[in-house]
């Protein structure tokens, strides 16, 4: 898996994440988001529209941030999703906790409300 970072505004950073996300690469992904969760409050989106597979080692990463990214007044949430990863992240209730955006401008636009 690929983790790269792109600036959209100031305040928003978006994680772009292609490839698989698993128990290998995991590491990379809570690398990138320790960076994130370091900026005074976070506001980060997702990107998984290249992202091909996740397991749960992968959805662990996404949970823990968020406690960080609470307690800071920041948010996260996921665009461009595929089906599989949508049903995963319902089934699993991540939904409850994250926006999930058929966009990265969707979630970009819906963070500024």
């Amino acid at each position: 898996m690929q983790a790269t970072v792109t600036d959209h505004r100031s305040d928003v950073a978006v994680l772009r994440l292609t490839g698989e996300l698993d128990a290998d690469t995991a590491p990379t992904l809570r690398a990138k988001l320790t960076e994130l969760l370091e900026r005074p409050v976070p506001r980060i989106v997702v990107d998984l529209t290249d992202l091909k597979f996740c397991d749960s080692i992968g959805l662990s990463a996404f949970i823990v941030s968020k406690e960080v990214i609470t307690a800071r007044g920041g948010w996260m949430s996921f665009a461009g999703a595929n089906p599989f990863l949508v049903r995963l992240m319902e089934t699993v209730g991540l939904s409850r906790y994250f926006a999930i955006f058929p966009e990265v401008e969707d979630a970009i636009a819906a963070g500024q409300l």
